[in-house]
């Protein structure tokens, strides 16, 4: 039998066991819908797009290349809200002949957008910076003063609409991290215009534009690099793997499991599909339902594939061998 998971789609909710190659082969799906932030989405874009002209419109008037630098990650931010959303809100199709598991990825690859996008920026504001640092002009600092406090006050408030959301599923805390940087960044903003507006400082607006930049790439490398691992399908770093082996093992009968792999359908839910040698094995759903429900339960495994064999030396399993995929 062939344990390539883009085929392994059945019923929801329920585990059932049937004839299948050398075993038997079980599976189930104990999974919740994830939560819905539609409205925290709809008023964070509408704040940010509404912030981004009004930003963009005072750092020309002030001449501020902090405050258009700010408007140019803000403008990403709303991109990336837009992008997460549209994933969002895809992830929750049904799935179709075509594509087995639905759009249940959309919201990882939005993710890896998103950190891509705030990358880019962040080396653009650092480009102009170093040129306006080589020759500083005056600055409006009082108007930059102004702008940037309404930014900590529409930042911090979308971030409070992602908050709940923001430990359980990458892409809410992909949005949930742009606005918290935002928000620390535009502090950065009205602390440096402060600074500028008694001593006369003009270059400290080009050296905080390149501060945001830095913020940027730290706030933005763990979201990355964790979009990154899940789009090459690698274990989520919140799943034991090792535990689950252990689990697995122990299951009565069980003498050895091996085709062990987990991987992240979305943002939220993760798969499972193993091969479970039980010699003399026969027909029991109560088992792999007990061993599906434990898997959701017990280790937040939502989709669970199950295969079980006798281990016939006669039809060894061709991927057992731990190198084999």
């Amino acid at each position: 039998m062939s344990d390539h998971h883009d085929h392994d789609h059945g019923d929801h909710g329920h585990s059932r066991g049937h004839d299948h190659g050398h075993g038997q082969h079980a599976h189930a799906h104990h999974g919740h819908a994830p939560a819905s932030f539609d409205r925290a989405f709809l008023i964070g874009i509408a704040l940010n797009t509404g912030f981004v002209i009004a930003e963009v419109a005072y750092g020309f008037v002030a001449n501020s290349l902090a405050l258009l630098a700010d408007a140019g990650h803000n403008l990403g931010d709303v991109l990336g809200l837009l992008l997460a959303w549209a994933a969002a809100s895809l992830a929750k199709r049904r799935p179709s002949a075509r594509f087995t598991y639905g759009m249940k990825r959309t919201p990882i690859l939005a993710s890896l957008g998103n950190a891509m996008l705030l990358l880019v920026a962040s080396g653009a504001i650092v480009l102009e910076a170093v040129r306006r640092l080589g020759d500083p002009a005056p600055v409006a600092e009082a108007t930059v003063i102004w702008v940037a406090l309404i930014g900590i006050v529409i930042n911090g408030a979308t971030a409070l609409g992602f908050m709940a959301g923001r430990k359980s599923d990458l892409n809410i805390r992909g949005a949930f991290l742009h606005m918290v940087a935002d928000a620390v960044v535009s502090l950065g903003v009205v602390l440096s215009g402060l600074v500028v507006l008694y001593t006369g400082w003009q270059w400290l607006d080009p050296a905080v534009s390149i501060a945001i930049a830095v913020v940027i790439v730290v706030g933005t490398w763990s979201l990355l690099t964790e979009s990154i691992s899940l789009s090459l399908d690698a274990v989520p770093a919140r799943i034991d793997r090792q535990a689950i082996e252990a689990y697995l093992g122990s299951l009565p009968g069980v003498a050895e499991v091996h085709d062990l792999h987990i991987w992240a359908m979305s943002t939220t839910e993760v798969a499972l599909t193993a091969h479970l040698v039980r010699p003399g094995a026969t027909l029991e759903d109560g088992l792999l339902a007990q061993a599906c429900a434990d898997l959701s339960t017990r280790f937040g495994i939502g989709h669970a594939t199950l295969q079980i064999e006798s281990g016939d030396p006669a039809h060894p399993c061709i991927l057992a061998p731990s190198e084999v995929v």
